[in-house]
């Protein structure tokens, strides 16, 4: 298994550059497309204990959030952003890039490059 994994979103610009950068280091990702192998309880558990952004940075408060209903207020804590991602995979930010044990949200590119450089 590669040290660096990606959850990666196809057609989506943070997400495709995330994997533009590793190419262009060098460095080889494993890439999860996060929509057909969501992850699980434990990996998402694994990734939060891991974040260095807030975690309530890992749900996207894009128009599907806004369609739910969903208070961004809600998701701050660990388990309430965990059991949101798992039961609705789609609003986790993209793209999250882990390298042994950091883990970062790729936004803006510019931090996938530094993560990826180390």
């Amino acid at each position: 298994m590669s040290d660096v994994r990606i959850y990666h979103y196809p057609g989506c610009g943070s997400s495709e550059n995330a994997l533009k950068i590793a190419d262009e280091l060098g460095v080889e990702a494993e890439v999860i497309v996060y929509r057909k192998t969501p992850p699980d309880r434990e990996t998402l558990t694994w990734i939060v204990e891991h974040l260095e952004d807030p975690v309530a940075d890992l749900v996207r408060k894009d128009s599907q959030f806004a369609k739910l209903g969903l208070n961004a207020g809600d998701y701050t804590t660990n388990d309430a952003v965990i059991d949101l991602i798992l039961e609705r995979k789609m609003l986790m930010q993209r793209p999250v890039v882990v390298r042994g044990d950091r883990v970062i949200i790729g936004r803006p590119k510019d931090r996938i490059r530094e993560l990826l450089s180390t």
